[in-house]
């Protein structure tokens, strides 16, 4: 196929095109009406399992693999993730803290399918289905590739290929974790995360454990805000 063809010459490209449609349907939630953050939601969740079913044959790495430290990864940045509260560990109150923003305006979350929909409504079940799945299957591997796979090897090597996934960097390790770490509001939990995943693709020389990793995480965070009413996390 010809755009196969293209993305077979352009490496790069098919580890970072893919998550920047990702990114900017996400950027398009609640932008026009407080009922397209859920359907924005819905189709970059969609538009994501379908890039990644066409990024498979064109990325080796992107194989999910198990094994125990990927279980116990997952469980423990959860906890972390949960666990770290306070006045610098998010990036909205650090920028009110470091005198560079105001405070923001208490609001309802945008996410939160109950107060949009009503209970526990079709509508209502159907989306906390989609986002804990679209959190789960689909979120993981996209970031993966990009952070781990790419960035991580890119900062090492511009012909990044030529980069061993098991290749240690002390200055790719942190910078990354760092980058993942701000695109993230709890930029804390998230550059701490960001280092377990990647210690992960080091120790197992593989991407897959830190895909599974991730997957664990985000579906048990998932849970937990469904659950617990933690719609913040989201």
């Amino acid at each position: 196929m010809p755009y196969r063809d293209q993305f077979h010459r352009h490496p790069a490209a098919v580890r970072i095109v893919p998550f920047i449609v990702f990114v900017l349907l996400t950027a398009g939630q609640g932008k026009f009406g407080a009922a397209s953050a859920y359907w924005f939601y819905l189709a970059k969740t969609l538009a994501g399992l379908v890039m990644l079913l066409a990024m498979r044959p064109l990325v080796a790495e992107l194989r999910w693999a198990f094994s125990w430290e990927a279980v116990l990864v997952g469980v423990g940045v959860f906890g972390m993730w949960i666990g770290l509260s306070g006045e610098w560990t998010t990036q909205s109150s650090l920028w009110v803290k470091l005198g560079l923003s105001h405070p923001p305006e208490i609001v309802a979350s945008i996410w939160n399918p109950q107060v949009q929909f009503g209970g526990y409504t079709g509508l209502a079940v159907f989306f906390l289905a989609i986002h804990v799945l679209g959190m789960t299957l689909v979120v993981p591997p996209l970031e993966e590739v990009f952070y781990r796979s790419f960035l991580y090897r890119y900062l090492a090597r511009h012909d990044f290929l030529s980069v061993p996934l098991n290749h240690f960097s002390v200055r790719c390790f942190f910078l990354t974790a760092l980058i993942f770490g701000i695109s993230h509001d709890e930029w804390l939990a998230g550059f701490l995360c960001g280092l377990a995943y990647q210690w992960l693709v080091l120790r197992k020389n593989r991407l897959g454990d830190a895909m599974t990793a991730h997957a664990i995480t985000n579906f048990l965070l998932g849970i937990w805000v469904v659950t617990r009413g933690a719609w913040h996390y989201w």
